[in-house]
């Protein structure tokens, strides 16, 4: 369960955003597209892509790279921005296994039109270290229930069932390849169809923040640490948008600490925990100048 002060923080943050969005749709437009490398590189970082952010970039501008990489990470790259961006013109995409099927041919077109585009078939198991998804004639039926159930629930907190969506869906594995870049697109499906800008599962540190999530699921069905996750994942995207609609100018947060005087240690750790609204952006935190 999150807390209601946080809740309180997060209705506070949207508020605002909601405010000062109306006017700036260029510049919050921009601030997304900027993003775009960012997000496919750390979410295709987390399946082990060997692709650098300043890569991604370039495979996204259509630029030379200075070494060769396979054709399949570059696939990799191209397809998921494509699916990004094709979400970005339908805030209000329907959430159904048909059309997470097309996300995923789309995902997957390519590089393996095999299985692209379709949940998994009779035969076609998946483990994920020591779990074993289910039964592939259970896929469907564990989705649609899934689904169901995220459309149903509207009592429990928005990032409560958001967390919990993602934990089953990835514990369902319903495709033969590319579950957790889809299921990631589908976390920022879900926050755009309520009003919220998208956010980044970070691939640094994925093993300390990220996998021990499907572990706690898994042993004990509680999405506490995702919840926790989520919520700061979202304070920062809320804060950065805010940031530039205030007009304030950005420093990287190590130049604020050293105009401030102030302990870096904690200043870093404060971001992290999103108690000042600092924010990453291409891996570096940076921070809104304060006037005093």
């Amino acid at each position: 369960m999150i807390s209601q002060t946080k809740k309180e923080k997060i209705k506070i943050l949207k508020q605002e955003y909601e405010q000062l969005k109306s006017s700036h749709d260029d510049l919050l437009k921009m601030i997304t597209e900027a993003e775009l490398p960012e997000m496919v590189y750390n979410s295709n970082a987390i399946e082990n892509s060997t692709l650098t952010l300043k890569e991604t970039e370039k495979i996204l501008l259509e630029q030379a790279l200075m070494r060769e990489v396979s054709l399949r990470e570059t696939y990799e790259a191209t397809n998921l921005a494509r699916v990004i961006k094709y979400l970005w013109t339908r805030p209000n995409y329907e959430l159904s296994v048909q059309n997470l099927e097309l996300l995923h041919q789309m995902l997957l077109g390519g590089i393996n039109d095999d299985y692209a585009g379709r949940v998994r078939q009779s035969g076609e198991y998946v483990r994920v270290g020591w779990h074993i998804a289910p039964a592939p004639e259970l896929v469907k039926p564990l989705l649609e229930d899934l689904i169901v159930d995220y459309n149903s629930n509207d009592d429990k907190y928005f990032l409560e069932k958001i967390a919990e969506f993602h934990l089953r869906f990835e514990t369902i594995h319903p495709f033969c390849d590319g579950n957790g870049r889809i299921g990631r697109v589908i976390i920022n499906m879900q926050l755009a169809t309520l009003g919220y800008p998208p956010v980044i599962i970070q691939n640094k540190n994925k093993s300390e923040e990220y996998y021990p999530i499907f572990e706690q699921w898994r042993d004990r069905h509680k999405s506490d640490k995702f919840v926790d996750y989520m919520y700061l994942a979202l304070s920062e995207s809320l804060n950065k948008r805010l940031t530039y609609l205030r007009g304030q100018e950005i420093v990287k947060l190590s130049d604020y600490i050293k105009q401030n005087e102030l302990n870096a240690a904690s200043s870093t750790n404060a971001a992290k925990r999103q108690t000042i609204p600092a924010f990453r952006q291409s891996g570096v935190w940076r921070i809104g100048r304060v006037e005093r």
